[in-house]
């Protein structure tokens, strides 16, 4: 297997097969829509209506009459039903149980889709040495993502009516840290197969700084929808007519404010991301200047339309399918960056 993994020598021009650059895309658009779908999941609070986690036979939904009612009463038992959807009907509970049903099986999905090429890739000894360990370690990332799921799952099952918030913004992190390396290994192989002296790019400082700015967003992004920080309120600039939410403070120690107080998660979120629209708008500037304008327009293009998904989520009072747009600018956001980020790596290389 270590020999597999190696891949063949760099001496001469490396095989790098367009099948491989595009399998990583097409598992990376698979990440995409299960972010969308996991953001459904949640506005619908659907997340704890599956209360097992079957790995194998999970896979098979229920199919008869005694099998659903046998799940509905799985769900009767954990304390959201009772705080949330008390009375709730059979149909109403399908309804909730496909969107939690439909995230769980797109991962098994993902894992399948990237596991098994991964392994054809290494039995024919097509991929490039040093990219072997690389591709295993996304592998894993991604069944770690998985595994923090089910732990996120776990947490909204005793005691609590959601799914703790720093479990949800790990699975999720983890989610889009797996997307942001997918994205840039497919674009080192894509240098690779135009170039057989290519090396991969490499993470300047400068990268890593935007990369830990988007990351803080993110973050908060998900504690947001974890503490239903959105429904706060519903204008902008303003929170309810005050600027900042002044009279949290001295409730709880800090720490704790910064992490779970809907208020001041809510206008964290609002204001940090003008700290990474000016980290962005650099990383354009320098991308362009790389010679990659795609990039950079990339980066100004997802910017834009995540801030205006932002607002209008909010003054809508979350709407659903805003929320999910926004949820999907997210992502998209992610992938430019990382197409900005490695393409100033490139150029330092």
């Amino acid at each position: 297997m270590l020999k597999l993994l190696s891949g063949r020598p760099l001496s001469g021009r490396p095989a790098v097969p367009l099948a491989m650059i595009r399998w990583l895309y097409v598992v990376a658009a698979m990440i995409v829509l299960i972010v969308v779908v996991g953001g459904v999941t949640r506005l619908t609070e659907s997340g704890l209506s599956i209360t097992q986690w079957k790995p194998i036979t999970g896979v098979v939904p229920p199919l008869t009459e005694s099998q659903w009612q046998a799940e509905f009463a799985n769900y009767r038992r954990i304390p959201q039903y009772e705080a949330i959807h008390h009375g709730m009907t059979l149909a109403g509970f399908k309804h909730i149980f496909f969107w939690e049903y439909l995230h769980r099986l797109l991962g098994r999905l993902i894992g399948t889709v990237f596991a098994v090429p991964l392994l054809w890739f290494a039995v024919r000894r097509q991929i490039p040495r040093g990219y072997g360990w690389r591709l295993v370690a996304l592998l894993a990332l991604g069944g770690l993502q998985g595994a923090f799921g089910w732990l996120m799952v776990r947490s909204g099952l005793s005691v609590r009516t959601e799914v703790a918030p720093l479990w949800l913004a790990a699975h999720l992190l983890t989610a889009l840290f797996t997307l942001a390396g997918l994205v840039w290994t497919a674009l080192d192989l894509r240098a690779l197969a135009a170039n057989s002296y290519a090396r991969p790019a490499r993470l300047t400082g400068f990268g890593a700084l935007v990369g830990a700015v988007l990351a803080v967003q993110l973050l908060y992004g998900a504690l947001m929808a974890g503490l239903r920080a959105g429904l706060v309120t519903n204008e902008w600039p303003l929170m309810n007519g005050r600027f900042f939410p002044h009279e949290v403070l001295g409730t709880r120690p800090l720490g704790a404010l910064l992490l779970d107080d809907p208020s001041l998660v809510h206008f964290i979120h609002r204001w940090w991301a003008w700290v990474l629209v000016a980290a962005l708008i650099v990383l354009a500037r320098a991308a362009k200047r790389a010679r990659n304008r795609m990039a950079s327009v990339a980066i100004h293009s997802a910017f834009g339309v995540q801030i205006l998904l932002g607002i209008a989520t909010v003054m809508s009072g979350v709407d659903i399918t805003l929320a999910a747009l926004h949820q999907l600018g997210g992502a998209l956001l992610v992938i430019a960056t990382t197409w900005g980020v490695h393409a100033i790596g490139r150029q330092r290389r």
